[in-house]
């Protein structure tokens, strides 16, 4: 007897389930801040998931982490709905209305011949979009804390390097990094710490914007990097 093939519906009925009167003790009384966490380590498994497949050609762990970053969204979209504000088809509605709009060279009359192209006409269409958007932010605030701090510090001095003064270069940086090379080295960890974290933390910005000049993902080479170690020791 073959297993019972679910439907994206039913999928959204599982969930109105789990969260009615009498479904999960668990799953009901999650709120969208106490699901913050779920949301970062799904993400995270999922990206782990796609690293296990490009090395071993197997879906499957993808599959289920890809169902796992789903299931936070809908249980997102189905409290939001029980507060009355909108609902998982609100959601699908939007994002599908986001991607016409956004690909005007697709759905349109628009032309993008080139990745570059669309990139740039993505941030025009969404410049555009946000305009007299009471819930906007400024070009640096709207760059969300809860990145991990080396992608936010790429996309921070990238945001300064377009809407406020232009950026250092890679000389500039790479002779900073010289200097505060040189400044670690002489500094002394466990007599004064707020010191060696000032000169860390500089290091590690002026590498952030090396990153950025180079057009180098420096979250996913870190990554890789820490993959390598392991794999020399295991």
């Amino acid at each position: 007897m073959s297993e019972k093939q679910y439907t994206y519906e039913e999928f959204l009925e599982i969930i109105a389930a789990l969260r009615s009167e009498n479904g999960c003790p668990w799953d009901k009384v999650q709120t969208h801040d106490s699901l913050k966490p779920c949301m970062m380590e799904e993400a995270a498994e999922l990206l782990a998931s796609i690293r296990i497949y490009n090395k071993t050609g197997n879906p499957e762990n993808m599959v289920e982490e890809l169902g796992d970053v789903l299931l936070q969204v809908v249980m997102h979209a189905q409290i939001a709905s029980e507060e009355g504000l909108f609902t998982m088809k609100d959601v699908v509605n939007e994002v599908s209305r986001k991607m016409v709009r956004r690909h005007p060279h697709v759905f349109g009359t628009g032309s993008a011949d080139t990745p570059d192209e669309v990139l740039v006409n993505w941030e025009e269409i969404k410049k555009e979009e946000k305009k007299d958007k009471d819930w906007v932010e400024s070009p640096l605030r709207e760059i969300p804390k809860e990145l991990p701090s080396l992608t936010r510090a790429v996309k921070v001095l990238k945001k300064i390097d377009k809407h406020y003064e232009k950026g250092s270069t890679f000389e500039q940086d790479t002779a900073a990094i010289c200097e505060l090379a040189e400044a670690l080295r002489r500094c002394e960890p466990q007599a004064d710490r707020k010191e060696t974290e000032a000169v860390l933390s500089e290091l590690l910005l002026r590498i952030s914007d090396v990153a950025r000049i180079a057009k180098i993902p420096q979250e996913q080479a870190l990554a890789d990097r820490i993959e390598d170690l392991i794999d020399k020791y295991e």
